[in-house]
């Protein structure tokens, strides 16, 4: 009785779990906390203040029943800690446990909350797939930062040669020019730059053209592309899982139904054997 009952619980606590209106609430006060967040950011009145920090706390409440009831309706719970958002979710709960006071830690407990934000990305799946997209693109991305920051310090290098006679608050030393390169490529007041060095050289305009075109253009849609062809990869991998899962269920099904047609062969043939005996 008491195996059937733990047995029952754990049907409904991972039916609560799974449930999209569970799920749907979840983002809400994922969304409320994120409000009340921003809210504390302004001047507010003792009593809303007041009502605030006991929304606080019963956000804090809840995501520790519900990162509970997740951990509990998991029939592995060695690969639940093993995921690593399920890892981020409860080191987010649990540091949003550590009391608001006049404290050490209160810097730490009050980023933790900032952080509750985050938890959006671990509840919908399809933004669980661009994050884990955009990690796996990293490593190609960086050999792409890398060559930037190459092209960054060539650039950087002959505009301080160059120009600093005409301006040495922009071009006075290679890094100072590399954070001028850096206002250029965000099209931060660029032109300005410009003007001012072809008032010395009239055919500097080439230099800014060419960083533009391979800083703004080259890099940045070698970038989009990195990022556009892992996310190819990780859907044809998710379909290719799915197909697999629906294949593996229909042999599943199908050994089910050569079963049953199994023993109604046997029930039928002991049936025919006792009637002709």
């Amino acid at each position: 009785m008491a195996v059937s009952l733990s047995e029952k619980l754990l049907n409904t606590m991972k039916h609560i779990e799974r449930s999209v209106w569970f799920q749907g609430f979840i983002i809400a006060i994922i969304v409320v906390a994120a409000l009340t967040v921003g809210a504390k950011t302004y001047p507010l009145p003792y009593s809303v203040e007041l009502a605030i920090n006991y929304l606080d706390a019963f956000i804090t409440i809840f995501f520790l029943v519900e990162i509970s009831l997740r951990f509990m309706a998991c029939d592995d719970k060695r690969r639940f800690l093993k995921d690593p958002w399920n890892l981020f979710d409860t080191i987010i709960v649990i540091g949003s446990l550590v009391p608001l006071s006049d404290t050490d830690m209160i810097l730490v407990a009050r980023l933790l909350r900032v952080f509750r934000v985050l938890r959006l990305v671990s509840i919908i799946p399809d933004l669980r797939f661009l994050i884990n997209a955009l990690l796996k693109a990293i490593p190609k991305m960086g050999y792409i930062a890398l060559l930037m920051f190459i092209i960054f310090y060539i650039f950087a290098a002959v505009g301080s040669i160059f120009f600093d006679q005409v301006n040495d608050e922009l071009w006075g030393d290679i890094a100072i020019s590399m954070l001028t390169l850096f206002r250029v490529a965000t099209f931060e007041d660029w032109t300005d730059v410009m003007y001012e060095t072809m008032e010395v050289y009239p055919m500097s305009w080439v230099f800014y053209i060419v960083f533009i075109f391979l800083t703004a253009f080259v890099f940045l849609n070698m970038m989009v592309g990195v990022v556009l062809d892992v996310m190819t990869r990780e859907t044809a991998e998710k379909e290719q899982e799915n197909q697999d899962n629906h294949h593996h269920a229909l042999v599943a099904q199908i050994s089910e139904l050569q079963a049953q047609v199994t023993r109604l062969a046997d029930k039928i043939d002991s049936q025919n054997d006792k009637l002709k005996d």
